[in-house]
């Protein structure tokens, strides 16, 4: 990997992209920083202070994906998980409508049409997201309640509440369509898949941070025990991350006019996680309803109902929580390989164009074989995710402290970090190999 970068600065057009892909970076941390107009800056240093990453549910998502931007509403405080969360609700609809489905399939052009809906779609999750945050902030619940000494959002500044809070959510908003057009940007002009690596950057930014606080309070031993477990972690991501069960598929001939087609090799590549980290996603925000729940009870007097829940299905350490969070991954990483690999589609295809899988007929059979597969390597992909997405859980009870609920170094961080390095990697090399023909002559 570093004699791959190494390679790429020493190529003057690649050395461009990389360096324009960091000074994108650059600017994204420094909108992730800048405070809104409207928050009080050092009313929010002192609450982070008092709360020591005292945060549960999506909230901690968020706010890992916006590298601690969310806490701090700052400019670029929704991060990218607007854009995230439209081209995810667009994917799940191109299933159901026809419409969406039709353009998927007409290419470039149906692709162009399908991005730009994601934007829209993403500035109408944007105001909505940080109208709720903003809202959030102002009564005290961002920060469960425990920074009522130091208000987020003063009040009595000679402004009209009405408008500061319509500055703030027009702010993030636009923040929002910055974000997105700062991963765009780079996705053209720089190395990598923007968003990907606006993610990867917001995640990395907060390890030391965290690391630190590992030092400081446990000592070297444990933070070098916490390392070295953190290098296995990796190592096991990468490994199933490359895992993949490879179907082959042959072509036959054909003569079209004078010339001969076909009649070649290749192989259709099923990764053991198919899925991603969408599950993981999908499992952590059905978790925060109960959360939300608990805003409806009376908090002055909490029931038994009240209690469960706080103790079970909110509570990260507890044996309910873990345990229901694995199941929900198992099944969002079934349901949603399912909507996003068609056999039957995949068959199809083959079968249009003359492929076959060696010993198996075309059309139906071959369908019912993949789906075979597919279901077969599913169940180990599944449980991997599980796996690693519980990590957090155990660290943050190995650990025994409240401020490593949000653990960087396990779960959706790493699955993530892992897979936007590896993509980068990838697309590096191959363009120096379009640029590098010393194979070919040797």
């Amino acid at each position: 990997m570093l004699s791959a970068f190494l390679s790429a600065f020493r190529t003057p057009d690649l050395r461009k992209k990389l360096l324009f892909t960091v000074g994108i970076i650059a600017v994204y941390r420094l909108g992730a920083t800048l405070p809104s107009p409207g928050v009080s800056y050092g009313n929010v240093q002192k609450c982070l202070d008092t709360i020591q990453g005292d945060t549960t549910g999506v909230v901690n998502l968020l706010n890992l994906f916006s590298g601690g931007a969310l806490l701090q509403l700052s400019v670029f405080a929704l991060g990218i998980m607007p854009y995230i969360t439209a081209s995810i609700i667009l994917q799940l609809l191109t299933v159901v409508i026809p419409r969406l489905e039709q353009l998927r399939k007409e290419g470039q052009a149906g692709q162009a049409k399908i991005t730009q809906y994601t934007r829209y779609l993403t500035l109408g999750l944007g105001v909505l997201q940080a109208s709720a945050f903003v809202a959030l902030a102002r009564s005290g619940q961002l920060f469960q309640n425990r920074c009522d000494q130091f208000p987020i959002i003063p009040t009595g500044t000679g402004i009209p509440d009405w408008l500061t809070l319509a500055i703030l959510v027009m702010t993030m908003t636009a923040g929002t369509g910055m974000v997105m057009w700062l991963g765009e940007l780079i996705t053209d002009r720089g190395v990598g898949n923007g968003m990907s690596v606006l993610i990867f950057t917001s995640i990395a930014a907060r390890l030391p941070s965290e690391g630190w606080q590992i030092k400081t309070s446990k000592g070297w031993d444990m933070f070098a025990l916490v390392i070295a477990l953190v290098l296995v972690v990796i190592t096991a991501v990468t490994f199933i991350e490359q895992a993949q069960r490879r179907i082959p598929v042959q072509y036959a001939k054909r003569m079209i006019g004078r010339r001969m087609y076909g009649g070649t090799s290749t192989y259709i590549p099923l990764k053991v996680n198919q899925a991603g980290v969408i599950p993981v996603i999908f499992g952590s925000s059905l978790l925060y309803l109960p959360q939300l729940a608990l805003q409806f009870f009376d908090q002055t007097d909490p029931g038994k109902t009240q209690a469960w829940i706080q103790n079970n299905l909110v509570n990260p350490s507890s044996p309910i929580y873990i345990s229901v969070y694995f199941l929900l991954i198992i099944f969002f990483t079934y349901f949603y390989v399912s909507i996003t690999f068609n056999p039957t589609e995949v068959a199809d295809n083959m079968k249009k164009y003359g492929g076959f899988v060696p010993g198996i007929r075309p059309g139906k059979p071959t369908a019912d074989y993949l789906d075979f597969i597919l279901s077969r390597i599913t169940l180990p992909g599944a449980v991997y995710l599980g796996v690693i997405s519980i990590l957090p859980n155990f660290f943050f009870i190995w650990l025994d402290n409240q401020q490593y609920q949000n653990f960087p170094f396990g779960g959706t961080a790493v699955l993530i970090m892992v897979g936007v390095g590896l993509e980068t990697v990838k697309q590096i090399e191959s363009q120096l190999m379009q640029r590098n023909y010393e194979g070919f002559l040797r």
